[in-house]
């Protein structure tokens, strides 16, 4: 029987599900639970969680695991954390009680607010600190937008009552019962207060966001003290060992640590993320400047491409307009058409992201007639992913990085007519990685790298292990057509909202 007893919980607390999944010494998975919680929508463009429903799933998956983990001998030795990136929350130092629903990375509210910023000249001092820009879509701004509505905020953040965190940070103050206040270097990274070069919160990004220092958690390595989990939540007293956000810990997980590695994460969103080593290389072309992770006191960067709407495209073909019943009927009705179908899904539900970054944008169909189906729609918002990706490395390209490999995991990629067309369209080859769960296994193994489970990062290259190649098959003409469309579909999107 095969030694489980330095096994490590991974936390996957997502946009739309929390996940957990022990992994065992070989990085095989031992026990998974997930559950769904609910989507609240407010106003247009608003979009929020409940941080109690955040909480009680992380809580209830994380029980659930560790009870089938133990049942098959396995024994957690640490847990790694990794979570929906800009998400923020907001909460009472002495209850631990948020003050306001969690206001999520997708949320539009505060565009006017970014737009005032911009139009005050401001975009490229926060660049230049942060390689962000300045958009809704980071948490600056919807802090700010916390402390400004909900009464009697202000006052009690001036005061030091208040504590403000991405999901990582809230995850660790509950696990810890509220002993620990922190964050890794790359959740901070996104928020557009933390100074990517010098490493620290940014008085100056403070200042200019109205959020004062009392709040910030501290920041930490994404292999790192995190502090213990209760042994009343998880039945034993566990250390919390790594953190990282969602797409920096999947580029970890698979194993990019190169310079000029890439990958493609397909959930709720769609993030490419290129390793540039030790560089912070700034885009000419909207792509954003973050950091990979931090290991060992030193700090990698990754230039980003951020979709806001992939996976979500599905759900909301499900949930929204309901043409399908499940994400698993997308396949073959996709491929029942062929290529001239003449429908497009521009998914800009909640503004367009990487190169456009529109906040006011909103989603459009074109090229509907008495003939279209519920095929056509399920085609259109499967393309549309692998279009928006044809955005990203036609960004990167222009910057001068010309990647011939692409890396994907998530959801979608399961389905391989997506990866097929995926391949076809960027005319690179996909590789998809045998254990698709990457975001959770790089939580895990940045966790285990602190428990010194793992000998470095090469140990972990040698373990990376692809499940599937996919070659292009498409013609330059067909694809040249094919991306005319979808261009001429995001101009007029564009247009119209301005009208």
């Amino acid at each position: 029987m095969a030694n489980l007893d330095n096994c490590i919980l991974a936390i996957d607390q997502g946009t739309t599900s929390s996940r957990a999944i022990v992994f065992g010494p070989g990085s095989e998975i031992i026990a998974v639970a997930q559950q769904e919680f609910t989507q609240h929508y407010p106003n247009d463009g608003w979009v929020e969680h409940d941080p109690e429903d955040i909480w009680q799933s992380t809580l209830s998956v994380c029980q659930q695991a560790m009870q089938d983990a133990a049942d098959k001998g396995a024994a957690v030795v640490g847990i790694g954390v990794t979570n929906q990136r800009e998400t923020t929350l907001v909460w009472d130092r002495k209850t631990g009680k948020p003050v306001y629903n969690a206001i999520v990375w997708q949320d539009r509210r505060t565009a006017p607010k970014c737009r005032e910023l911009k139009e005050k000249g401001h975009l490229d001092s926060v660049r230049e600190k942060t390689g962000l820009l300045l958009d809704p879509y980071f948490s600056a701004s919807k802090v700010a937008w916390i402390l400004e509505n909900v009464m009697g905020a202000r006052e009690k953040a001036e005061n030091g009552e208040l504590a403000f965190g991405t999901v990582d940070s809230f995850l660790i103050w509950r696990l810890t019962g509220g002993k620990v206040h922190a964050t890794d270097i790359t959740n901070a990274s996104r928020t557009s207060l933390f100074n990517i070069h010098t490493q620290q919160w940014d008085e100056d990004l403070l200042d200019l966001f109205n959020v004062p220092a009392s709040v910030l958690p501290e920041v930490k390595e994404c292999a790192d003290d995190f502090g213990v989990a209760l042994p009343s939540l998880l039945g034993k007293s566990v250390p919390i060992c790594g953190v990282a956000g969602d797409q920096q810990a999947a580029s970890f997980g698979q194993c990019c640590f190169e310079p000029g590695s890439i990958k493609s994460t397909y959930g709720t969103g769609c993030f490419v993320l290129l390793n540039t080593g030790d560089k912070a290389f700034e885009s000419k072309n909207q792509l954003l400047t973050t950091v990979a992770y931090k290991l060992n006191g030193q700090v990698h960067y990754a230039l980003e491409g951020s979709i806001f709407i992939a996976g979500a495209a599905v759900q909301w073909l499900r949930d929204g307009i309901r043409v399908i019943e499940n994400a698993l009927q997308t396949e073959p009705l996709a491929t029942s058409l062929d290529y001239d179908h003449g429908v497009y899904l521009v998914p800009a539900f909640a503004g367009m992201g990487a190169p456009y970054w529109d906040p006011e944008a909103r989603g459009a169909i074109f090229g509907l007639t008495r003939g279209t189906t519920n095929a056509h729609l399920s085609r259109a918002a499967l393309e549309s992913v692998a279009f928006q990706t044809s955005d990203l490395l036609k960004a990167m390209s222009e910057d001068g990085v010309k990647p011939t490999v692409l890396k994907v995991d998530g959801g979608m990629v399961a389905n391989n007519w997506v990866c097929q067309f995926l391949t076809d369209v960027l005319n690179i080859t996909v590789q998809r990685p045998k254990i698709m769960e990457t975001t959770a296994l790089g939580a895990a193994y940045l966790a285990g790298l602190q428990l010194g489970l793992y000998e470095s990062t090469q140990a972990l290259a040698n373990k990376n292990l692809i499940d599937s190649e996919f070659d292009a098959d498409m013609s330059q003409q067909r694809r040249e057509k094919l991306l005319s469309g979808w261009q001429n579909a995001v101009q007029c999107t564009l247009g119209f909202k301005r009208h």
